[in-house]
């Protein structure tokens, strides 16, 4: 490593890793990659993450608090080329790309390799690991280009790409005819698991565009050369996925979650990617004055987006169930007049026991209140393992991508889900329906989740059994906490 660049020292002069993270520029995936670099660098590890402005922006305020409490970790900000890309200025993460851009988005963040690999040859201490999102396939040339290994990054479960990576394996879907017809992912340990095509297509598999086939070949290919895997999940919810994946990989994979546990050493607030659209003090007097898990919580994440019907009809289904809610509504100020009149009306009548949150919400805070009882979630992985980790049973309604996976991971196999019975994707689909799911659904499963059956008390209890295995798991002696350990010694420079 020294005829490189000079190597990463401790301040006992010790020779350390050094981790440079590329992560997807998209809430659901930059969130735990940030976590996971501070957990290394919590270990001894420096870690260099990677971001253009607006990401940068996002993270920020998290790195400088880790900054400030000693812990060797930096923020590089990267601007993308707008004009050679052909992308809008200033869309440059995820969450503001126009879809019809997505493509020349994903251009644009190709052509940071070089910008990146010239910064980190020229700033010491030099790497000794790259970590990249999965969705970044070029940083196969950067971490060539600098004669370091490579890691796979995923913000998801390896059931999920178990599961993917079967269908896809083994041709599942050999002479289905029909989207919606379920066949049996082939190869996995245990339950038998049905799927169809629409809930596991492959990663950019399955859009009519030519260059998301090709991308998808591209990223395959980036991931069956990379060193290893490193994924936010955790060894005693799902063994037998994790130890599927690494064999038919034939790589290690490094299970080092819930990354979100880093923030109960550190600090709750410290974890706010974007300013919250209500006060955490005053979501807290408001949980502290309802009973204990009597509150049910309902968020669909950063990206999914309800039409306006649905939307009323998941408001009128939160009503009728009699519960306490709280219901996040991220995208409020996007809906006409009518819309956001029903939000001003639904909070009048329940006024006391309703609380709508427009806007982002303090969601770890809020599902680690013992007021609440239970989560309608979209699914997506970090809400998913959020809930797992705050031991909560889940109302599981899928959006896209992975999210039907980890329905089927909460419903089938951890046993702590209820489903409301969305079979196909309510975003990115050719046709979308008004209302996927009607009011009384909602209410039978918010009273199915929160009731007092013998069904209702054993999802609670599985739920509560896995949050201590969760927090076990990131403690001295656990298996991500061991796994974090045998990153930062594995990946220290050779002497």
């Amino acid at each position: 490593m020294g005829s490189q660049g000079q190597a990463a020292t401790s301040d006992h002069g010790e020779a350390v890793a050094h981790f440079v993270f590329i992560p997807l520029m998209a809430q659901g995936h930059l969130i735990p990659a940030v976590d996971t670099a501070l957990l290394l660098a919590t270990h001894g590890a420096i870690c260099t993450i990677a971001g253009t402005p607006a990401t940068a922006a996002r993270v920020r305020p998290t790195i400088d608090t880790a900054r400030a409490s000693g812990l060797p970790v930096r923020l590089v900000e990267f601007p993308l080329d707008y004009a050679k890309s052909g992308l809008p200025e200033g869309a440059d993460n995820m969450d503001n790309v126009p879809a019809q851009h997505m493509q020349s988005y994903f251009d644009a963040v190709a052509l940071l390799r070089e910008p990146i690999e010239s910064y980190l040859r020229a700033h010491a201490p030099y790497p000794t690991c790259v970590v990249a999102d999965f969705c970044h396939p070029w940083t196969t040339v950067l971490a060539s280009n600098l004669g370091v290994p490579r890691l796979t990054f995923f913000s998801m479960c390896a059931f999920c790409l178990l599961c993917h990576h079967n269908v896809e394996r083994f041709n599942a879907f050999e002479g289905v005819t029909r989207d919606d017809e379920p066949v049996v992912v082939p190869g996995l340990e245990g339950k038998q698991i049905m799927v169809t095509r629409t809930q596991a297509p492959g990663f950019f598999r399955g859009i009519p565009v030519p260059f998301w086939e090709e991308f998808g070949d591209y990223v395959e290919r980036a991931r069956a050369e990379a060193d290893g895997v490193v994924m936010n999940t955790f060894e005693a919810m799902e063994p037998e996925y994790l130890a599927g994946y690494s064999e038919a990989r034939k790589m290690k994979v490094w299970s080092v979650g819930p990354v979100s546990l880093y923030h109960e050493t550190a600090t709750l607030a410290a974890r706010g990617m974007n300013a919250t659209a209500i006060d955490a003090g005053e979501c807290l007097r408001w949980l502290d004055g309802k009973e204990a898990g009597s509150v049910v919580y309902v968020s669909f994440g950063s990206i999914a987006y309800s039409n306006p019907k649905q939307v009323m009809e998941l408001g009128l289904g939160l009503e009728a169930s009699g519960h306490p809610f709280i219901w996040v509504v991220r995208n409020a100020h996007e809906y006409d007049e009518p819309v956001r009149d029903f939000f001003d009306e639904l909070e009048a009548r329940v006024s006391g026991r309703g609380l709508l949150i427009r806007g982002w919400a303090p969601q770890v805070l809020i599902l680690s209140h013992p007021a609440v009882g239970g989560f309608v979630t979209h699914c997506g992985w970090n809400s998913t393992l959020e809930a797992v980790t705050a031991g909560l049973p889940v109302v599981t309604w899928p959006h896209f991508t992975d999210q039907f996976l980890n329905e089927k991971l909460a419903v089938e196999v951890l046993g702590i889900g209820v489903s409301v019975g969305v079979t196909e994707p309510l975003m990115y689909a050719p046709a979308t329906k008004e209302v996927a799911v009607g009011r009384e659904v909602v209410e039978e499963a918010v009273r199915s989740v929160m009731g007092d059956g013998e069904e209702a008390e054993e999802r609670r209890r599985r739920a509560r059994e896995l949050a201590e295995k969760a927090r076990a798991a990131m403690k001295e002696g656990g298996s991500s906490h061991g796994n974090i350990l045998d990153l930062v010694t594995r990946f220290k420079p050779a002497s």
